[in-house]
């Protein structure tokens, strides 16, 4: 048996008080159970609905709750705000937080805006503040452990890797999301482009096509993508192939990394039952010998969870760099631009077109 090293790893200190800004589902069912599962300390907890926050406090033991953002941000006890709330809302609060000298972890992506989140990324550096992006797919179980793998050389040089979901996504849970003129890449597939560049790097070509399904209604953005990544000086190959209007077949989400020596196959279990998912597979294949399959026994929600919040506290406790730290971030959003350029124009697009000064 092979062991394989893919748990989120926790630093020296992680008593660092966190107080939410924003309560909504992303904080209930996945960012509490993974702070409450890793041992972090909640202090306080914001919402513009306060029952809500209200809820959540008492649900999870949470000390305080805040009638404003100032008033959070003004508790001596809050280290790092954990900022939940709509991508077009997160400018205004970061620049409060930055201000008052907090860091944070801010939710992905950082605006619907290419350029004000360079200005997100901007008020950070400006003031001093560690800022990390909650990108937690790179610390799913699937994808921490194929990173150990292709690390340790186990399919040799990396060839080809592919993502492929099909599945039917209920927008209506996201109203807000429905709403907006674009949809799929910017706000789903980023996990896997994320987690695709933690792998692989920042690819130098992006083609990407991107479609409605007849029948989506009101759902003003593309619902199916499909997306390749390029590299100059290797030939490997990257694609993203996402429908999320299947209604009628059977659920896939898998993932497959393959090499001179080896691949590796998996399942992404989040996808299956959403949000309740089931936990990832992951099996190594390689010619002529056994399969060798992998226990992977957490679910990406909530366990992938604790990965950008133990990152940043680490980089504060050593004055290092958050692993999703935004600047870095900046790259996976600008590729993410040249997809939408690539759609546009039918054209292939190299993501240092988009202009990006921090």
């Amino acid at each position: 048996m092979i062991d394989i090293d893919w748990r989120p790893k926790l630093g020296s200190k992680i008593d660092y008080g966190i107080a939410h800004i924003g309560c909504g589902g992303i904080v209930q069912y996945a960012h509490e159970p993974a702070y409450r599962k890793a041992g972090f300390r909640v202090v306080g907890a914001y919402d513009l609905n306060r029952a809500t926050a209200e809820k959540v406090a008492a649900e999870w033991d949470i000390p305080r709750v805040y009638d404003s953002v100032d008033e959070l941000l003004t508790d001596p006890a809050v280290d790092i705000v954990d900022i939940s709330v709509p991508p077009w809302e997160q400018l205004a609060i970061v620049e409060k937080v930055a201000a008052a000298g907090k860091h944070m972890l801010c939710q992905k992506p950082l605006s619907n805006e290419f350029a004000n989140a360079v200005k997100t990324v901007q008020i950070a550096h400006q003031h001093g503040v560690k800022q990390a992006v909650n990108q937690q797919m790179r610390w799913s179980a699937g994808i921490a452990a194929s990173k150990d793998l292709i690390t340790r050389g186990f399919i040799g040089q990396p060839t080809d890797a592919q993502i492929e979901v099909s599945c039917y996504t209920n927008w209506g849970l996201w109203p807000w999301l429905a709403s907006q003129p674009v949809l799929e890449v910017k706000y789903h597939s980023i996990h896997y482009l994320d987690s695709l560049r933690f792998l692989f790097g920042d690819p130098d070509w992006v083609t990407s096509r991107h479609a409605r399904y007849p029948l989506q209604g009101d759902v003003r953005g593309e619902s199916k993508t499909i997306t390749v990544w390029e590299y100059d000086n290797s030939d490997l190959q990257i694609i993203t192939n996402v429908n999320h209007y299947n209604i009628h077949g059977t659920t896939i989400a898998t993932f497959r990394f393959i090499g001179t020596e080896g691949a590796l196959e998996g399942k992404i279990g989040l996808m299956y039952n959403y949000p309740h998912g089931e936990p990832d597979s992951l099996v190594l294949k390689r010619k002529d010998q056994d399969d060798v399959v992998f226990d992977l026994d957490e679910k990406w929600i909530p366990d992938a969870f604790v990965g950008p919040m133990a990152g940043l506290m680490q980089a504060i406790a050593t004055n290092g760099t958050p692993p999703t730290d935004s600047a870095d971030n900046l790259k996976l959003l600008r590729a993410i631009e040249a997809s939408y350029v690539s759609h546009a124009e039918r054209r292939s697009v190299r993501p240092t077109e988009i202009q990006m000064e921090i």
